[in-house]
């Protein structure tokens, strides 16, 4: 009989350490989760915004440079394409918008506001 009731003890006091460490397993990746988000889900939301943003706010005339390292200058925009104008031969571009990595073009955002 004393078998019995130690294995019981046992047994209950296996079963109490098994569901803290569930708990803590479980925080633990929600903590590893939470550090990946912050630490690169986040930022690279916050570029393809800006980048996005970037493309929409486009006007005819401005320096771009594409992510092929093409510098030009927007000559017509379209709905998902826009002509660049190279400026050492004047040679026409058509490329697409995602394929924009920068606009050279500084505008001046105090006007709008």
């Amino acid at each position: 009989m004393n078998f019995n009731f130690y294995t019981l003890e046992t047994t209950a006091a296996n079963s109490g350490s098994s569901k803290g460490s569930l708990i803590v397993m479980i925080l633990i990746y929600a903590l590893i989760f939470g550090a990946m988000y912050l630490l690169l889900i986040r930022p690279q939301r916050k570029k393809q915004k800006e980048e996005k943003k970037m493309r929409e706010n486009l006007m005819v005339g401005d320096e771009v440079v594409t992510i092929g390292g093409i510098y030009g200058r927007v000559i017509s925009l379209k709905e998902d394409t826009i002509v660049i104008e190279s400026s050492s031969d004047h040679s026409k571009l058509t490329v697409a918008r995602w394929a924009l990595q920068s606009n050279l073009t500084v505008h001046d955002d105090t006007a709008s506001k």
